[in-house]
């Protein structure tokens, strides 16, 4: 069974880089077919999707964080992470890493609460 393990600070200031990783157990990040998602949900509001990485490298970006976002993995560590760059209060959320064969969003990790606050 896959297991995915969202890890990073809690607290960010203001105009600084958000940075989470996602540690993956029970598979790859190189399985064949696979897509690995960063996805927020601000308080009071809906899931909101950033992007992912695939099993090649491939990486897609919602285009209202575009300029902001950069997914990576290493699979020396079996893992893919999220920066986002300039971090206002609005970037408060709890981060989600998720991912599955395909578009689908099978295996997701319990979240982590990140705060951007001075």
């Amino acid at each position: 069974q896959v297991q995915l393990q969202e890890s990073g600070p809690n607290l960010v200031k203001p105009s600084q880089t958000l940075s989470l990783t996602c540690t993956i157990s029970g598979g790859s990040v190189t399985t064949s077919n696979y897509f690995w998602n960063w996805i927020r949900q601000s308080p009071g509001k809906g899931l909101e999707w950033m992007g992912l990485i695939g099993y090649d490298g491939s990486t897609y970006y919602s285009p209202a964080l575009k300029s902001r976002t950069s997914i990576a993995k290493d699979t020396s560590k079996n893992q893919f992470s999220l920066q986002l760059n300039s971090v206002t209060p609005e970037d408060t959320a709890v981060y989600y890493c998720a991912g599955g064969e395909g578009w689908g969003l099978k295996y997701w990790g319990q979240g982590t609460q990140v705060t951007v606050s001075s």
